[in-house]
């Protein structure tokens, strides 16, 4: 009879109570589009948390709002046809006020505050934002952050574990979709975003998943993983796979209509759009084993890697990626010294990279792709396997005779070093850099050298194809050591 007794009572516990919902119509929310129902909102949040957590669930409607304050154990359901919608402020009321933060002069004000949001947690646990609704930012915006009842982001998640973001849509978004600091074991699925400034900004934060989203961001990053000062300690990115996503730099919401169009003008920093995954440039921690594959980049800026203000990057495998019509290098390594950093804060390394399985039609060729590090600290291990990379050429004899400055302390961007004098790579400031099975050819003649190399220890080449036109040095080597090239072909 007591064994009989123990199997009940296992099979009972063993039994998954669904959580309780709580409908946030039943605590005041209207739905209209007209109401502020934050507060109703809040108040289905607060009865959910008293009972240990819950489903806090948004019907079809509208619900304009300010911020809401995420508890422990809650799950934020937006159902289909609902639509979670950023408040402007007013005079007399707006998103809750952006907390101190003594280290802020470290990154932009933006990394540095969490509760001047339309949604934030700090210090939370099991916590999900999910369903077939939207989050219109509307009413957030980056300009104006700093301004008392002013949101600057649609998420912001401070110092939180074991959290769920899926299937729901993000649209005007402010100054990011997401800003996720300091938080372990989060998982981002089904993830749609078109907004103008960054999509998901993963900062100082461990053992992440982002799968099948696709981010429309095109002025500022798409995904972009950082590990910046804003805690007030150093704390490693690290842990992280990027999987089956979807990256562009066209018009805010022209994505999500379907029409994909090109008419905006460009990002705030001349650089045409951007769209891209990124590393950096918040860099204060490093950069910790991080996968990213099976992914596309469209109209957009290339795959970009950098530290410099004084965290390591190290065990980078990047897989199957394809690129078309990229605005910028299409693959560019900085290692730089802007440290941005406590006072002593040495600068960081690059090392243990590989690439693979990238293809790239129709890339900008003002800047080829990048490999650069700095005097004395050098970019290392890197490998760069079966890579084809279409430019779109008409570099010119001119450009040939260029030498990029260092500008080790510049906030980095491809054109940073302006025209790059080679039409495939520039490598400059790195050791131990190999290439297997690379093919870089034009859709119009270019008349740089292929390789550009400066101050290399160590550089391999197998079945490295470029086309070269008549008269053009195949390859530029200042100060290299232990150049190979096997099996290759650099012809007209």
């Amino acid at each position: 009879m007591k064994y009989i007794l123990l199997v009940i009572t296992l099979f009972i516990s063993a039994v998954q109570v669904p959580a309780a919902v709580y409908d946030v119509k039943n605590y005041g929310a209207k739905g209209d589009g007209v109401q502020i129902d934050s507060d109703a909102i809040n108040k289905a949040i607060e009865a959910a948390s008293a009972n240990g957590g819950g489903t806090v669930f948004l019907p079809a409607g509208t619900y304009l709002s300010y911020s809401i304050r995420m508890k422990d154990n809650i799950t934020l359901y937006l159902d289909a046809g609902s639509v979670l919608l950023a408040a402007y402020p007013e005079k007399d009321r707006g998103y809750d006020a952006a907390e101190e933060n003594e280290h802020n002069k470290y990154q932009d004000f933006g990394h540095s505050h969490w509760m001047n949001s339309l949604i934030w947690g700090i210090g939370l646990s099991d916590i999900s934002i999910e369903g077939r609704g939207r989050i219109d930012g509307r009413g957030l915006t980056r300009e104006e952050s700093r301004l008392a009842g002013v949101g600057n982001k649609a998420i912001s998640l401070k110092l939180c574990k074991n959290v769920t973001i899926k299937d729901v849509q993000m649209v005007n978004c402010g100054h990011f979709a997401l800003l996720a600091t300091g938080v372990d074991n989060m998982t981002i699925t089904n993830v749609w975003v078109d907004t103008n400034r960054d999509g998901f900004d993963i900062d100082c934060c461990r053992n992440v998943r982002i799968s099948d989203c696709s981010v429309n961001s095109p002025w500022d990053d798409a995904i972009v993983l950082k590990s910046s000062f804003a805690l007030g300690f150093f704390r490693d990115t690290e842990n992280i796979t990027i999987t089956n996503c979807y990256v562009s730099g066209y018009d805010k919401g022209s994505v999500l209509a379907g029409t994909f169009e090109r008419k905006e003008p460009q990002a705030p920093d001349h650089g045409y759009v951007t769209g891209r995954i990124k590393m950096g440039t918040e860099s204060s921690g490093g950069f910790k084993n991080i996968s990213i594959s099976n992914c596309v980049f469209e109209n957009c800026r290339g795959l970009a890697l950098e530290s410099v203000d004084g965290g390591s990057l190290e065990d980078i495998v990047i897989s199957n990626i394809t690129m078309r019509d990229i605005v910028n290098s299409p693959i560019f390594l900085r290692l730089g010294a802007r440290l941005r950093s406590p006072k002593g804060t040495p600068v960081g390394k690059m090392a243990r990279i590989t690439l693979s399985n990238i293809n790239v039609y129709n890339a900008d060729s003002r800047y080829a792709s990048i490999i650069s590090g700095i005097p004395d600290n050098y970019i290392e291990d890197v490998v760069l396997d079966n890579i084809r990379i279409v430019y779109k050429g008409g570099g010119t004899e001119a450009d040939a005779k260029l030498t990029p400055p260092e500008n080790e302390a510049v906030y980095p961007e491809p054109w940073m070093f302006g025209t790059i004098p080679a039409s495939g790579f520039f490598i400059r400031h790195a050791r131990n850099i190999e290439m297997n099975n690379v093919q870089v050819s034009f859709l119009s003649p270019d008349f740089r050298p292929s390789l550009w190399l400066s101050d290399v220890d160590g550089c391999r080449l197998f079945n490295y194809r470029a086309k070269v036109q008549n008269g053009v040095e195949p390859y530029i080597n200042s100060n290299v050591t232990g150049f190979e090239m096997n099996m290759s072909s650099i012809s007209e």
